[in-house]
């Protein structure tokens, strides 16, 4: 079974609305509800359970009903960080899942996930037993020195941009985040889970990855994700 897991347990403060930022109306539509459709519509993703902020169920449900989300099985409660969260969700599947199912981390403000990208992930989670979506790396990356000099830099070549979403089987996932949680490994400040992996020592896998996959933080990313959904409007465009 592959099912999502979606994070959607900020207040987003950066984004200075009077309500979260998974749920401001784009084109009469909650933000949330496009990052859903994008795995409602996948023939290979079985279940979604959200992570949301409290106080927002009842929304998130209502909302589920009315656009058609009928793979949404669980809501849950988020925590008071990220990786809080993203625990809460996956100790929530305890019993639900079997240790070979593919659980598809995705947050809840990535609203623009293709269908070949989820695919991707799947199938190398499937193959490797984790997957993260990655970008090669374009511009340059330079060491700084006392602020103004370098004589150092990085090859881009060696880069990778990480964002979700990222799969991994549920048996090792449910063991890292006990694990994690445990010996406070990997669980800081901006830690998500495929850092986390690594700071246990794993290996993680890439997959496809899209430059269309923004994160809305900013009003300005607003901007810009009404800008692509107005694009794929315009059938002219090819």
């Amino acid at each position: 079974m592959n099912i999502a897991l979606i994070i959607a347990a900020g207040n987003g403060h950066r984004m200075n609305q009077d309500i979260p930022k998974q749920f401001i109306n784009i084109f009469d539509k909650p933000v949330l509800i496009y990052t859903l459709e994008g795995f409602q519509q996948h023939p290979e993703i079985e279940a979604i359970e959200v992570v949301c902020l409290e106080g927002w169920h009842d929304i998130l449900w209502a909302y589920a009903k009315q656009f058609g989300i009928t793979k949404l099985k669980w809501v849950i409660n988020g925590g008071d960080t990220g990786q809080e969260s993203i625990r809460n969700g996956v100790f929530h599947l305890e019993g639900k899942c079997k240790s070979e199912d593919i659980i598809i981390i995705h947050d809840g403000i990535r609203p623009l996930v293709d269908a070949s990208v989820l695919s991707d992930v799947i199938i190398k989670c499937r193959q490797y037993g984790n997957a993260v979506t990655s970008m090669p790396y374009n511009e340059q990356i330079f060491k700084v020195y006392d602020n103004i000099s370098t004589t150092e830099y990085i090859p881009r070549e060696s880069l990778r941009r990480v964002a979700t979403p990222q799969a991994y089987r549920f048996d090792k996932l449910d063991w890292a985040y006990h694990e994690a949680f445990e010996k406070q490994i990997g669980i800081y400040g901006s830690s998500y889970t495929n850092t986390m992996m690594v700071d246990l020592g794993e290996k993680l896998y890439f997959a496809a990855g899209s430059d269309k996959n923004i994160k809305l933080t900013t009003k300005d990313d607003l901007e810009i994700f009404k800008a692509y959904l107005k694009t794929e409007k315009d059938a002219w465009l090819k």
